[in-house]
């Protein structure tokens, strides 16, 4: 087994290729010619990290054989990767390779120089993993047993690339070939090929995009490395390829021996352990610290003859539950009496406290006695025992092992998480209804402010179905549905159709199965009625309302793609959901009186609205109704200030040509007048030009904006103007009054604006005066 961890002794099957003869000296040699086929490890101990050997409380067999390796004895190959299990998929792999690569051969070792054929077996055998994890229910991710896919993916897109010169997305193209072959002897793999494919397919194009960039990085720290004459690449540079470019330490290690170095493993552990302690802080920060019974803890108890806490109390609420003391824990030992630790644990005897687990948060409260309050802030289980941690208040006596207390839970708490828990299974079920059977429960969280829910799908889930779910949910609601609870044998459970339940979890026998809108029993009586397949059915261990009027209102506030194929809804019900609708209406009937205002009003308006808009938490599809009605106002905006705009340029226009035909009536050489548009610089400058070209006449033009105070003003000199007439010559000084500044003369025209329109008259004969003295 592994150096720390279960383990055991063991008993081992080998088989002998040859035959004839003593092998005893090959068993467990790596000699091909005499290999395991059978193992089954006795796991009754837990090694420490200093070697030491601790008894486990539970014991149990683990046994395997292996398949392929039976294979290649029956099929008298001397390898696995021989015989008909992966020589037709190397065949496929080939087609796929680039120029020049060449079949698979068997190499091995020293002999497979350039690991190509290193390279057909690693992609052929992760394609198989993979198909049949993900046709199992597992998916790529970023956890546990997930980020072991996702590794052994990126490992085999690496090997593709690399060795085998393959295009991209070569990887989950194979999977055709791959269920073609083996589907008929595993059915899960034919009818859960698109999955597979899809799922594949995402996870190769996401490893893709950042393949190039993670390899070059890689290089460049390699190349660094070789030319400072070392032999080793920093843990640093490794943890930065896997935190940055998605690579896993063992594909680095790998690339790392092509280039002839080792890794910096213990560099790269202290790189990670600093970055998940960071993490760890952040969380500590928000939640505080937690006590923690680990495996030596529980088995202590198990020992001393204490049995499992019963917490089916928690059911039966609103109620005070009387208990008995049993333990009391420090976080590092039991004690007989406490009265003034900072934090501490009891166990009870039987509780009516909820513990965190099934995504449903803790319940909070007081546990009280002749010692006085232990106020209750956490509530975790640990292999059956009910761990209550919190404080006691001041002024409390000593609290004994064998003392009777009072269990009292924060009742207002629970009534909001309830709701949200059984909402929780409502939209499940609403989710499967409108997107189909596709979709799994990925995660979840249940908190009295609201809930949480992750599932599997593919992509965004569009405005009209968020409706469409949101609505079945509050349907449920107004039916007034009784929810139903009953503990059954688990094998009983999963022949209920329509049963939901969360893949990979481990459910205990009997469970509890929890119903809305028909009696377990009755579910019981004809597990395989297709109508079961209309009502929510789970099994769940969490704490409920009676009925889905309790909830009196669902709303889904958002919807947001957390990993690939992982979605995640939030909602909220009772009072938040009402909240959340009553603010809806209120933003749609800010839109609708904005609906009547124009100009700048109306601009200013559906600003304010916007950022209220992108803040609130409403519904989901509502915000999106309601997004596309401030779009519609945009529009609405855009086209009034486009008429406006034009017949602005069309006003200023006319008033400058009158003014320039009026002057040269006279016989004046140049022309100053006010347009009346408001600050639009467009239409004064069209208006400048218009006369320019058509007059050739120099003019300057003002228009003034009389809510700001402010002016613009444009001035034109056409270039057949007596030398000497400089556009900004003109401008400036003409502006002073105004408090303006000017800027531009590029073909003869400069603009300026000012920020005090009330000395307009005086701005205006300032230009008159100049453009007289300077052109008479």
């Amino acid at each position: 087994m592994g150096d720390t961890g279960p383990c055991g002794p063991c008993t081992e099957i080998h088989f002998d290729r040859i035959g004839n003869r003593d092998a005893a000296s090959l068993v467990n040699n790596d000699d091909p010619t005499c290999i395991e086929i059978w193992n089954l490890v006795f796991i009754q101990f837990n090694r420490e990290a200093d070697g030491s050997l601790r008894t486990l409380p539970a014991k149990h067999v683990d046994t395997g054989m292996g398949f392929e390796r039976l294979t290649s004895i029956l099929q008298n190959k001397m390898s696995n990767y021989d015989t008909d299990i992966f020589m037709p998929l190397f065949d496929a792999i080939h087609k796929l390779a680039g120029d020049g690569i060449q079949p698979y051969s068997g190499k091995v070792g020293s002999d497979d120089v350039d690991k190509v054929d290193m390279a057909y077996r690693v992609v052929a055998d992760h394609i198989r993993t993979l198909s049949f994890a993900i046709a199992d229910g597992s998916q790529p991710g970023n956890e546990g047993r997930e980020y072991v896919l996702r590794r052994i993916l990126r490992r085999a897109v690496h090997f593709g690339h690399q060795k085998l010169k393959t295009k991209p997305k070569f990887f989950s193209s194979l999977v055709n070939f791959f269920v073609q072959m083996m589907g008929d002897v595993f059915p899960e793999l034919k009818d859960n090929k698109k999955k597979i494919q899809d799922m594949i397919r995402d996870e190769e194009q996401s490893f893709e995009n950042t393949l190039a960039k993670g390899y070059e990085k890689f290089k460049k720290a390699a190349d660094a490395v070789k030319e400072n004459g070392g032999t080793v690449l920093s843990g640093q540079d490794a943890f930065i390829l896997w935190d940055t470019y998605g690579y896993p330490i063992d594909l680095t290690e790998v690339m790392a021996i092509d280039y002839g170095l080792t890794v910096d493993k213990e560099g790269f552990n202290a790189s990670m352990e600093e970055a998940r302690q960071k993490a760890r802080n952040a969380r500590n920060k928000a939640g505080g610290n937690s006590i923690v019974m680990d495996a030596n803890a529980t088995a202590q108890l198990r020992n001393q003859g204490l049995g499992s806490t019963d917490d089916s109390p928690k059911f039966v609420w609103p109620m005070e539950h009387g208990s008995v003391v049993k333990a009391i824990y420090t976080g590092s030992e039991f004690i007989a009496t406490a009265s003034d630790y900072e934090d501490l644990g009891l166990v009870l005897e039987s509780t009516s406290f909820y513990a965190e687990q099934g995504g449903q948060i803790y319940d909070t409260g007081r546990i009280e006695g002749s010692f006085g309050t232990f106020n209750v802030n956490n509530v975790q289980v640990f292999a059956g025992y009910v761990l209550h941690i919190g404080s006691f208040t001041e002024g409390s006596k000593a609290l004994s092992v064998g003392d009777s207390v009072i269990c009292k839970v924060d009742y207002d708490r629970r009534t909001l998480i309830a709701p949200n828990h059984t909402c929780t299974h409502m939209l499940n079920f609403a989710l499967r209804e409108v997107l189909g059977d596709h979709v799994d429960q990925k995660g979840s969280i249940v908190l009295p402010e609201k809930l949480r829910f992750d599932f599997s799908h593919g992509k965004p889930v569009q405005p009209e179905d968020l409706r469409k779910i949101e609505s079945i949910v509050n349907q449920q609601i107004k039916d007034e549905l009784d929810v139903y609870a009953s503990e059954i044998k688990l094998e009983d459970a999963k022949r209920i159709n329509g049963l939901r339940a969360v893949f990979g979890e481990i459910y205990p026998d009997p469970v509890r199965v929890v119903s809305v809108g028909r009696k377990v029993e009755d579910l019981l009586a004809n597990p395989e009625n297709k109508e079961w397949l209309s009502i929510s059915t789970e099994l769940c261990g969490g704490t409920h309302i009676s009925n889905t009027r309790d909830a009196k209102a669902f709303a889904l506030i958002s919807e947001e793609g957390i990993a690939k194929g992982v979605r995640r809804i939030t909602a909220v019900t009772a009072g938040c959901a009402s909240q959340a609708m009553e603010l809806a209406s209120s933003i749609d009937c800010d839109i609708s009186e904005a609906s009547q205002l124009e100009g700048a009003i109306l601009e200013k308006q559906i600003a304010s609205i916007k950022n209220k808009l992108d803040a609130a938490a409403i519904p989901a599809a509502r915000k999106a109704d309601l997004r596309g009605m401030v779009s519609k106002l945009e529009d609405q905006l855009r086209k009034a200030k486009k008429k406006i705009g034009e017949q602005n340029i069309q006003k200023a226009v006319k008033t400058a040509m009158d003014a320039a035909e009026a002057v040269l009536s006279e016989k004046q050489p140049f022309c100053v007048t006010h347009v009346d548009v408001g600050l639009d610089t467009t239409a004064v400058r069209e208006a400048v030009i218009k006369v320019m070209a058509q007059k050739g006449l120099p003019i300057m033009l003002f228009s003034t904006d009389e809510a700001s105070n402010k002016a613009v003003i444009y001035a034109g000199v056409p270039p057949n103007t007596p030398s000497g007439f400089k556009v900004l010559d003109w401008l400036t000084p003409s502006i002073a009054p105004l408090k303006g500044r000017g800027g531009g003369g590029k073909n003869g025209v400069a603009q300026g604006q000012g920020n005090d329109a009330s000395q307009l008259k005086e701005a205006m004969e300032l230009a008159n005066n100049i453009a007289a003295m300077k052109l008479s």
